[in-house]
């Protein structure tokens, strides 16, 4: 079955653009469009899609509020959100991040790294471009969180720790599983138990718990 998403981005051009390379994938179904993150959410809300894959500066309602209504920690039943921005270094991103956003994409990352996003997002994974992940995530950790880390329910042990290192680095399951010499079972094992222990909902909040947490250095 289709992967079934939603695009809204306030430029028409790219817009256009976004959902051409998407309805070209052979798995993904693009079934709505908005120009502003108001009519995002109220499409989302109709068509309930796999994935929105948001713009972060809209007009109206950006992308970040966009995301928290429809994937924030009140939300009972969250859709995946992917974000898209021009810039790697936007003030934006980690908001959208912290308002449950599964992943974070440059608008030129390819018609690839895209598809990987929407696949990782619509099967509950989070991805980050791993080209700017450690620069991002550990730019806003420098600036301090908005709120102190929580600390984990149970110490993590010497494996989690190199995983949530690797995790915190942008790698995906299969080269984590490469780089420590496991299983990729036992990767995806590893994640729940972090996710568990430090009440994170997917990857893309380990990862910011490793940077504020000073766990991964520049």
């Amino acid at each position: 079955m289709s992967i079934r998403v939603i695009v809204a981005d306030d430029q028409e051009i790219a817009r256009t653009g976004l959902v051409m390379i998407l309805d070209a994938q052979p798995d993904i179904e693009v079934i709505g469009e908005a120009a502003d993150g108001r009519r995002a959410v109220e499409l989302a809300r109709r068509l309930r899609p796999d994935v929105c894959l948001f713009d972060i500066r809209m007009p109206g309602l950006d992308g970040i509020e966009a995301t928290r209504f429809l994937a924030g920690p009140n939300v009972a039943d969250p859709l995946a959100v992917v974000v898209i921005t021009t810039f790697d270094l936007d003030d934006y991103v980690y908001a959208a991040l912290r308002a449950g956003a599964r992943g974070f994409l440059l608008k030129n990352a390819g018609a690839a790294m895209l598809s990987q996003a929407i696949h990782a997002a619509a099967n509950g994974d989070a991805l980050i471009a791993p080209s700017v992940t450690a620069r991002l995530l550990s730019a806003f950790a420098n600036a301090g969180p908005s709120s102190p880390p929580v600390h984990p329910i149970e110490t993590l042990t010497d494996r989690e720790e190199q995983i949530l290192a690797t995790v915190a680095r942008g790698r995906t399951n299969n080269e984590i599983a490469d780089e420590l010499h496991i299983s990729l079972s036992t990767v995806k094992s590893h994640l729940a138990s972090l996710m568990a222990k430090l009440g994170a909902r997917n990857r893309v909040e380990i990862a910011m718990w490793a940077y504020e947490t000073n766990r991964v250095k520049n």
